[in-house]
C-alpha cells in the first residue's frame, strides 16, 4: 500500500505554447543535460559504511552508485548495467545498484524497525523522473538505442549520472520557451500535494529516521507539537499498520525540516551518541559543530524554504534550485503547514502541459 503523501494530484491540463513553440525542447536529448556533469562518483561494493559517507561528503553528492566485478551479480529490476573497454569492448565493471545517504542512515540507526527503460529525448527523461526517480545512470557512447526491458543487458564505456536537479537546471535554461506554465500557480497546476507526513519537534532522531523508511521519504517537515492531546512522539498516531511512525502534519505550524542530508558531515561514531536527541536538538547541536563538513550545510539545514499555494512555479523551482532542495513546503498566511511541492510534482506538471 503506497503513503498517501506519496499520492499524486491529477494535474489540470493547461493549454501553455503551441507544438511547434515547445518541439525545440522536446527535441532535446539526455546528452545535452550533462554535457557539463562531473565524473561519476561511485564506491567498490567492498566500502564500509565510512568511507561511503566520506564520499558522499567529500563530492557533496546524496548517492553513489555500487562498482563490483563482472558476472556475478543481477542489477536492480533484472538488469545488467556494465562498463566495458572503449577500445576492446570487454566488460570491465558491473553497477549493482545505488547507495544513498537514507539507506546509510537506517543502518546505523539499526535495522529492527516495522516494517531502466528507452527513449532518450526529454520528454522520455521527464517521464521517468516525474514517477518518482531521482536520479539514473546516462550510458556515455553506447550502440545501443531505443532498447527498453527487464531485461536489458546495458554495456557502455562510462556512464554519468542524471538527477531531477539536473533535469530542473535544463528546463529553466530555457524557460522561455515554457513561460505559459511558469506563470501558473502550484496550486492550480496540480503540483501540490496535499497529504503531507512528518514528525513533531519532541520525535528523536533514530525515530524520524524510522519514520523516513518507512514512507520511502528522504526529508519530512517538523512542526509544532500539540499540547491539546497527550502524544506519543516515539510511536506517533497510525494511519497505517505498515506507516505506524508517521504522524500526519498538516494544519501544524512548521518550525523545520529534517532530512538525510542533515546528518551528512556526522562521524558514524557521534551520530550514534546523537540517535536519542529530539530533532531540533540534534540540528541545533550539529549547527555548531567544529566539523566543517558541518558548518558547510548549516545554514541550508535550518533554512526554512516555503512557498505559498498562489505562489507561480518559476518561484518554485527557482527556490529548488538556489536553497538546494528537492521540496518546498506550502504554507498558509500563519505559517501553518498545508502541502509541499516536491521535484516530482514539479516534473510531472511540466511533461503533462508538454504533452498537451
Amino acid at each position: 500500500m503506497q503513503p498517501p503523501a506519496m499520492e499524486a494530484m491529477e494535474p489540470k491540463r493547461i493549454r501553455t505554447q503551441s507544438s511547434s513553440e515547445t518541439q525545440s525542447v522536446r527535441d532535446k536529448k539526455v546528452r545535452d543535460m550533462i554535457a557539463d556533469k562531473k565524473r561519476l562518483v561511485e564506491v567498490p561494493y567492498t566500502a564500509s559504511l565510512a568511507h561511503t559517507m566520506n564520499a558522499l561528503v567529500a563530492n557533496r553528492v546524496l548517492a553513489v552508485p555500487v562498482a563490483a566485478p563482472p558476472g556475478h551479480w543481477i542489477g536492480a529490476g533484472g538488469s545488467m548495467i556494465l562498463e566495458s573497454d572503449k577500445q576492446t569492448g570487454a566488460v570491465r565493471k558491473h553497477y549493482i545498484g545505488m547507495v544513498t545517504m537514507l539507506d546509510l542512515l537506517v543502518h546505523i540507526a539499526g535495522d529492527d524497525a516495522d516494517g531502466g527503460g528507452g527513449g532518450d529525448g526529454t520528454l522520455d527523461c521527464m517521464e521517468v523522473f516525474s514517477k518518482g526517480i531521482h536520479r539514473a545512470l546516462v550510458p556515455l557512447g553506447s550502440h545501443m538505442q531505443n532498447i527498453a526491458g527487464v531485461e536489458l543487458v546495458e554495456s557502455a564505456p562510462s556512464y554519468q549520472m542524471l538527477t531531477q536537479v539536473d533535469l530542473l537546471r535544463f528546463l529553466k535554461a530555457h524557460d522561455s520557451e515554457l513561460k505559459g506554465i511558469m506563470s501558473h500557480n502550484v496550486e492550480e497546476l496540480g503540483a501540490v500535494t496535499k497529504s503531507v507526513f512528518g514528525v513533531t519537534n519532541r520525535t528523536k532522531v533514530i525515530e524520524a529516521i524510522k519514520c523516513m523508511r518507512a514512507a520511502s521519504l528522504s526529508a519530512v517537515p517538523i512542526v509544532e507539537a500539540s499540547s491539546a492531546i497527550e502524544e506519543d512522539h516515539g510511536q506517533l498516531p497510525e494511519l497505517d499498520r505498515n506507516y505506524a511512525y508517521i504522524l500526519q502534519g498538516k494544519g501544524r505550524k512548521l518550525v523545520g525540516t529534517f532530512s538525510a542530508t542533515d546528518l551528512r558531515g556526522c562521524p558514524i561514531s557521534q551520530l550514534q551518541f546523537w540517535l536519542p536527541l529530539s530533532v531540533l536538538d540534534f540540528k541545533e547541536k550539529h549547527s555548531t559543530s567544529p566539523l566543517p563538513a558541518a558548518s558547510d550545510t548549516a545554514v541550508s539545514s535550518r533554512e526554512l524554504v516555503t512557498c505559498h499555494a498562489e505562489s507561480c512555479l518559476a518561484e518554485a523551482i527557482e527556490k529548488a534550485l538556489t536553497k538546494h532542495v528537492h521540496r518546498i513546503w506550502v504554507i498558509d498566511h500563519l505559517g501553518h503547514l498545508v502541502g509541499v511541492v516536491a521535484l516530482t510534482d514539479i516534473i510531472r506538471v511540466m511533461r503533462v502541459s508538454l504533452l498537451s
